[in-house]
């Protein structure tokens, strides 16, 4: 597994993992704690897992959290996903930088973002499955959402959206959030 910086959002890692595949399928390390390590990160720092299935079509996010934030380990478990991440941190030097990703349960590449940032993904397969593992328990009081199709974020979302949450589809636009 090796790591790699994301250039469009400090801080940002990309985790390349070797699949060893064969006519059995495929075994990969998904997580390796000291590779982690290698890019200035804390392994024990992530506390929770989480799962989300979704269909074709299906957009999730904008999504970040308020106050002290929270970094995430995010990875494509089987299926495909267009992957979105933006930096909203006033003081990075990629503030407000947006970067965009396919992930996959080919390669089990894993992103990690900073706290700070926001995310969102869209399955472009039948079914895609994304992990995340996140270094703060969830506090739904500090949810916040970006409208996925505000003008000035201009995301090129790869197919039209099938399903997204209320609360995604009621979200404020960034100059909103930013109030």
């Amino acid at each position: 597994m090796k790591a790699r910086e994301v250039p469009e959002i400090a801080g940002a890692y990309l985790f390349e993992p070797t699949p060893y595949a064969d006519e059995r399928g495929f075994f990969c390390r998904t997580f390796d704690a000291d590779v982690v390590r290698s890019v200035g990160l804390d392994p024990d720092a992530f506390i929770q897992d989480s799962v989300s299935r979704s269909v074709r079509g299906v957009l999730r996010g904008l999504h970040l959290r308020s106050g002290a934030g929270e970094a995430k380990l995010v990875r494509c478990s089987y299926g495909r996903i267009f992957d979105v991440v933006v930096d909203l941190r006033p003081d990075s030097p990629t503030y407000r930088n947006r970067a965009f990703f396919e992930l996959s349960g080919d390669t089990q590449v894993t992103l990690y973002i900073p706290a700070g940032c926001a995310h969102g993904f869209q399955a472009l397969t039948g079914t895609a499955d994304t992990s995340y593992r996140i270094d703060r328990p969830h506090d739904p009081a500090e949810d916040v959402t970006i409208a996925h199709d505000d003008p000035e974020l201009a995301i090129p979302w790869p197919l039209p959206v099938t399903s997204m949450s209320q609360r995604d589809r009621e979200a404020p636009s960034l100059a909103e959030v930013l109030k």
